[in-house]
């Protein structure tokens, strides 16, 4: 019984570690990330290899908005003419011609058409195609001249389920060389916290608009994905990936870089700077801005989130900022792939094993050491763990943090309840095995003054009975130890619920006789009757007995009692290391020395005189005057009881 107990106190707690996990790594652990993220990895800002070119309400106030696209095509041509920028990533969707300017978008097309380093943004919609057969021709088309090479090692499909291509116009698509998909996911919280370096449409791979460009950088490489991570072994990357779901696909944590006092992480550059200087270069004028400054660097063009009215904020909520522009986003992947400094993080089954560590150390603990050792341990283990996980996070490693803990609290006060529950019932057992010993009210008020167990006690009046059976030393001589134990247990065991059902309490076995006390610690002042009482029920089962052991062939065994009432000192008796809970004094001697008088006045049950004087109104006795007390200078009236009388007091 006690086994499946135990089998399913350990399933609850499991059923409850596996909540408090899932919980906690759903709802606590991405908050706990983005604080570590914050704190630990954005320590230092975004590479000099990167520079990204915002649209600003500094730009929009000069050049009115919407601009025309030949102004996309000014910047193009002024970066690839003086500067010789490595590549330029366009962070910005296409999908319309302008109507009202079809000369500017014919010089952007033409400017476009001329350029081999220029990415644009693409965009996956969850849009059904209104023409199927033309969105499948469409797609292969797409996927043939805008994908690099990848080899799908993938052993089972994952994906946003993206539905279409939003179409480029036919004029944009034909000049256009290189375009790749610019969505950026999102957690369920709304946070940005990974990316996919290759984004899943239908059976197709996409490479990500800012992988796409470390790809174009070095002379497109083939990689393979596969569920846990992407390789390009020509440029020697390894980018980990999370074995975990997110929107169905798997990700690659981004190591966020320490932000600047305008939100972004990379040194930015308005494009009206871009514009001036380059109407600067064409009437001949020295620019403001050093052309090398752009020379063999990474280039993003976006917008500032500021210009919310125009229709060009492009706010995500990241672990480092809530208001962190996409375009530096899309940067801050640029720069971990191009610097191989992708942020590593334990997948799923490794936090687990983390977290189930944590757990079974903490109950180890707990079950083998005191609570104080124990929790002093294991508060030492928590702060050694926080600054663990700190350089971790510092190493570009992000691991659980909140969910060890909070397990750990959990195992804590699973561990604590059950220790407490186990200490109950063995302080149960305990009772009980010792209540075999001594009484069970002694017991009792022992556990209630557990904290004040000392020697030393008080004076009380009680009543001390002794009962001694007749002829035992005969009756041992002719029997085998075994038998004379078994008549001993048997009697002892019907004689002591007698006795506590009258108030009375065991105070010790001597070989064949009983020492019972009456008034302590039971407070009862009727306890001389009761004592009388239980005599006399003792007399009648031992003489139930003596038929059932004369028909079993056992000897006929006869009692004597002996009861008297006086002052005694009660309390613990011994020394510090072994104490007794007892009575002590003249009383207790002179009840012991009346009983002893039935084998001389051949009775069976003799009182004391001031037990007489308690009870004589409810007992039958013979006076026996006179007699002579060993040990008393004084003779004394002893009285044998007959019976139980009705009260004659009134």
């Amino acid at each position: 019984m006690r086994g499946i107990k135990t089998f399913l106190t350990f399933i609850a707690a499991c059923i409850f570690l596996f909540v408090a996990f899932w919980v906690s790594n759903s709802f606590f652990e991405p908050k706990f990330y983005d604080f570590m993220t914050k704190a630990f990895t954005a320590h230092r800002y975004g590479s000099d290899d990167v520079l990204i070119i915002v649209i600003d309400d500094e730009s929009i106030a000069k050049y009115r908005w919407p601009w025309k696209r030949e102004m996309y095509s000014n910047i193009f041509e002024y970066l690839n003419k003086t500067a010789k920028p490595k590549l330029i990533i366009h962070d910005a969707i296409i999908g319309t011609l302008d109507k009202e300017n079809p000369e500017s978008d014919k010089k952007y097309f033409n400017s476009i058409s001329k350029m081999n380093n220029v990415i644009a943004g693409m965009e996956l919609t969850f849009k059904d195609y209104t023409n199927h057969l033309k969105g499948i021709e469409q797609d292969e088309q797409y996927y043939n001249k805008f994908s690099t090479p990848v080899e799908d090692n993938r052993n089972y499909f994952e994906g946003f389920r993206f539905k279409s291509i939003l179409p480029f116009p036919d004029e944009y698509y034909k000049v256009l060389k290189y375009a790749a998909p610019v969505t950026c996911p999102q957690d369920s919280d709304g946070v940005t916290r990974d990316i996919s370096l290759f984004v899943a449409y239908k059976q197709y791979l996409y490479p990500y608009l800012a992988f796409r460009g470390f790809l174009f950088a070095n002379n497109n490489p083939e990689c393979t994905v596969s569920q846990n991570d992407v390789t390009c072994e020509s440029v020697n990357l390894y980018a980990p990936k999370y074995r975990r779901y997110v929107g169905g696909q798997h990700r690659t944590p981004i190591k966020f870089y320490k932000l600047y006092s305008n939100n972004y992480s990379h040194r930015t550059i308005s494009a009206v700077k871009i514009l001036d200087d380059y109407d600067r270069i064409k009437s001949g004028q020295q620019p403001e801005l050093s052309p090398e400054l752009f020379n063999n660097k990474y280039i993003v063009l976006g917008a500032n989130v500021k210009a919310s009215s125009t229709g060009l904020s492009d706010i995500l909520h990241s672990s480092v900022s809530p208001r962190h522009p996409g375009t530096d986003i899309l940067a801050t992947v640029l720069d971990n792939a191009v610097h191989k400094d992708f942020l590593k993080s334990f997948n799923l089954w490794q936090n687990a094993l983390l977290s189930i560590f944590a757990a079974i150390f903490i109950y180890i603990l707990i079950s083998t050491r005191t609570i104080f050792v124990s929790l002093s341990i294991i508060s030492a283990a928590f702060v050694i763990f926080f600054f663990g996980a700190c350089f971790c996070f510092y190493n570009r490693l992000a691991i659980n943090v909140i969910t060890p803990v909070i397990l750990g609290v959990v195992t804590m006060i699973f561990g604590y309840l059950h220790r407490f529950l186990l200490e109950g019932q063995n302080k149960e057992k305990i009772k009980k095995a010792m209540g075999k010993y001594i009484s069970d009210d002694i017991m009792e008020n022992v556990v209630k003054n557990i904290d004040e167990l000392k020697l030393g006690g008080k004076r009380s009046v009680v009543t001390v009975l002794f009962a001694d059976i007749r002829g035992f030393t005969s009756m041992s001589e002719k029997m085998s130890a075994e038998e004379v134990s078994n008549i001993l247990n048997e009697y002892f065991t019907e004689m002591e619920p007698i006795i506590s059902s009258h108030n009375g309490i065991i105070n010790k076995f001597i070989g064949d006789a009983v020492m019972a006390i009456f008034g302590e610690p039971i407070n009862d002042k009727n306890h001389a009757l009761n004592a009388v009482k239980c005599a006399n029920d003792m007399l009648k089962k031992v003489r139930q007995l003596q038929h059932k052991w004369i028909e079993e062939g056992k000897p006929k065994i006869e009692i004597g009692i002996g009861i008297n009432t006086g002052e005694v000192f009660v309390g613990n008796i011994g020394s510090e290391r072994r104490m007794e809970y007892t009575v002590i004094g003249d009383t207790v001697n002179l009840a012991s020395r009346i009983e002893s008088y039935n084998k001389i006045y051949k009775t069976n049950f003799l009182i004391g005189p001031t037990t007489y004087e308690e009870v004589k109104n409810y007992v039958n006795v013979i006076k026996i005057s006179d007699v002579q007390i060993r040990g008393k200078l004084q003779k004394l009236d002893i009285y044998e009881v007959l019976g139980i009388a009705e009260d004659r007091s009134v």
